[in-house]
């Protein structure tokens, strides 16, 4: 064996280990087959599978953010670039600011109270046997589309006791508490001793007499009106020391009987209340009997005389709960009736996750049932208090079925939103898309904040 071969191997046995050791393991790329990733995934493999995700999220999601964006700058048939216009039209034109602060309305109240409705039948489902009926029946109407329920809602808002729940019961209360009008529209006849008086009710314009008949004649009721059986009018007969008098309906079939004089077939009206005032107090009061009569006692001597206009006002027929006034809360009383079984399911499942025993230990300390649920429940089910506020905040921001569907013609202007008004100005009369594109813009910087909070915080849980 040559020297130099020998010395080669005795390096090579000597030193062999310490090289073997100290030579780097292949690393990933080198010659360890193709890259993957941390899950074990080719890159191409991954980019194939999202391809189609992507390209739908870009189509449908992408594009429509960026062509509104673009469409928003120019005019109504998108021929000219106009800047900023269509968002000066946004903000200063009244109906349009009329659907901001109704959408101001609904952000602030929809979410808040249906969460609390939620919380609340969440925490007492608990504590009853037959809580999981009542779960099913409060989150039964989510299973509801929101074009049935406006079509729902609509018919119980409607203004006919006859048809509208609503106002059904209105009515039954109303009248289970007060007595109704005896005769509807009824008047004395111009330049009669009776005047129109404060609050519709009519007062006499002498004072009354004992000894002498105070006749009280009415007309402006047709005789189909005058209930059935109703009696002929009597003359009252005078009586020392007291009033009397006549109420009843001057006008005999036919229009042969004389202004102010009690004719024959002439109807009595009874029922009808008649107050003696004096300085602007009632003295005394009575009601006309059968034949229209009636007796009033001594303090109403010099008295004037009033019929009160619960005696003439028309028939109540409830609330007009979709006229201007009440149409945006009874819309947003549809959305809670729909949303709060939503609220309630979240936030059961979350209270299912609550540690009993600190509940029970706050019990056992002296606790009150209030205290738990303010000072334990509470905070401990906060993060899904504000899972579900954030997710109905989102929702609210585009509502539109029920809006459209329940708000009458009448006073739809009343309850803009804008999705409602993205609607009309694109497509329901408007034919401006330059503003409706505007509109649509402002409703992506209006959710992009909440989307953003709900993304952090959704970053945070997934931390801990």
């Amino acid at each position: 064996m040559a020297p130099a071969q020998v010395a080669g191997a005795t390096a090579g046995a000597g030193g062999g280990g310490s090289s073997a050791a100290a030579a780097p393991p292949p690393g990933p790329g080198k010659g360890s087959g193709p890259r993957r990733s941390v899950m074990g995934t080719r890159p191409w493999v991954a980019a194939v599978f999202l391809l189609p995700a992507l390209v739908l999220l870009g189509a449908l999601v992408a594009y429509p953010i960026v062509y509104t964006i673009k469409r928003s700058l120019y005019d109504a048939d998108g021929s000219a670039f106009i800047g900023l216009k269509n968002f000066g039209t946004v903000f200063s034109d009244h109906g349009i600011l009329t659907a901001v602060r109704n959408n101001v309305v609904w952000v602030v109240v929809a979410p808040t109270v249906a969460t609390a409705l939620g919380l609340v039948f969440a925490v007492l489902t608990e504590k009853v046997r037959w809580g999981t009926v009542f779960k099913l029946i409060v989150f039964m109407p989510m299973a509801i589309s929101m074009l049935a329920a406006g079509i729902i809602f609509r018919l119980v808002y409607e203004q006919d006791p006859s048809q509208g729940v609503a106002n059904a019961v209105v009515v039954a209360v109303h009248d289970t508490f007060t007595d109704n009008a005896a005769y509807p529209g009824a008047r004395p006849r111009p330049n009669s001793d009776l005047a129109p008086s404060a609050g519709g009710s009519f007062t006499s314009k002498s004072a009354a007499a004992a000894g002498t008949p105070a006749d009280l004649p009415l007309v402006g009721i047709p005789q189909n009106k005058v209930p059935a059986g109703a009696q002929d009018a009597r003359p009252a007969s005078p009586q020392p020391g007291v009033v009397t008098g006549t109420v009843w309906l001057d006008f005999r079939p036919g229009g042969t009987g004389k202004p102010g004089v009690i004719d024959p077939g002439e109807k009595a009206l009874s029922g009808v209340k008649v107050q003696a005032v004096k300085d602007g107090k009632v003295v005394a009061s009575a009601k006309s009997g059968k034949d229209g009569t009636y007796k009033l006692p001594a303090a109403a001597v010099g008295a004037q005389l009033r019929l009160p206009a619960s005696n003439f006002s028309g028939k109540y027929e409830g609330i007009n709960w979709l006229g201007p006034s009440l149409v945006t809360p009874s819309i947003i009383a549809s959305y809670i009736w729909m949303w709060a079984g939503f609220a309630m399911v979240l936030i059961a499942a979350g209270l299912a996750g609550v540690p009993r025993e600190l509940m029970e230990q706050a019990r056992v300390d002296g606790a009150n049932e209030w205290q738990v649920f303010r000072r334990i429940t509470v905070p401990l089910l906060a993060p899904v208090l504000v899972v579900v506020t954030v997710t109905l905040m989102i929702n609210v921001l585009k509502i539109f079925d029920l809006v459209y569907i329940i708000a009458p013609s009448s006073s739809q202007q009343n309850a803009n939103v804008l999705a409602l008004q993205l609607y009309l100005s694109s497509f329901g009369g408007g034919d401006d898309q330059g503003v409706g594109s505007a509109i649509g813009v402002i409703l992506l910087l209006l959710v992009l904040p909440v989307m953003i909070f709900n993304i952090r915080r959704l970053r945070r849980e997934g931390r801990r």
